[in-house]
């Protein structure tokens, strides 16, 4: 395919983010703490990173395990930490209590990054109308993509919700890149492939190790072979 794909893997430390730069990466999504699935990383390691590698970086806003905003006005001040230490992307996305987005804090983040791009993540995926998300959001500036699995449980039970969402991107709220990531395996990227669906958020995957040991450069150059053509190796 002429187009390629978006590669995107989630980076911890420099060691993580150079090896899947070296594997093929287009951006790395950079965390800590995956025991909570994921929370901001420190200002200095997002220095540190960015001086090491010269590929986009997406950094996380999110303070505590959940989907919940919590502080806001603590995210707020971290964001524009992120942004001195050399951030100008990120990843955000907060649910209410009932389920729904929580616009509050999702407008009033977004505001503070200014012309930065953003991702919303898989909080779309626990949220009770994911359409309704989608369409409240469908203004705010810089979100240009979303990162789901189709479904909580993962990419196995979503992949009829993300092949519908892909054939839908000229409607509102549909316009955000669909990136794909939550239990993806490379057996399911032909059919996303073939579906339209061209970026693909891998974690573990890259991980030989598991989260105890590094991203290997060997294990992202798999994948970068499999989402440029049709999935086979």
């Amino acid at each position: 395919m002429s187009k390629r794909a978006v590669l995107e893997v989630i980076a911890l430390g420099v060691e993580d983010a150079v090896a899947a730069q070296a594997g093929g990466a287009d951006r790395l999504e950079l965390v800590t703490e995956m025991a909570a699935d994921g929370l901001t990383p420190s200002p200095a390691t997002v220095a540190a990173i960015r001086a090491a590698v010269d590929i986009d970086l997406r950094v996380m806003l999110r303070l505590a395990d959940g989907f919940a905003a919590g502080d806001v006005d603590r995210l707020v001040g971290v964001a524009g930490e992120l942004r001195q230490a050399g951030a100008d992307q990120f990843v955000l996305g907060f649910l209410a209590a009932d389920g729904g987005v929580d616009l509050d804090a999702v407008e009033r983040i977004a505001g503070v990054l200014g012309d930065c791009r953003w991702t919303f993540h898989r909080a779309i995926d626990r949220a009770a109308d994911r359409d309704a998300l989608r369409k409240q959001l469908a203004d705010l500036p810089g979100l240009d993509t979303y990162l789901t699995a189709g479904s909580a449980a993962g990419v196995d039970d979503g992949l009829p919700t993300l092949l519908a969402e892909a054939t839908r991107g000229g409607e509102p709220g549909y316009e955000p890149r669909i990136l794909v990531g939550g239990g993806l395996r490379l057996d399911h990227v032909p059919r996303l492939r073939a579906g339209g669906l061209d970026a693909f958020h891998i974690g573990g995957a890259a991980r030989p190790d598991g989260w105890q040991g590094p991203v290997s450069a060997d294990a992202v150059a798999r994948w970068r072979v499999a989402v440029d053509g049709d999935g086979t190796l």
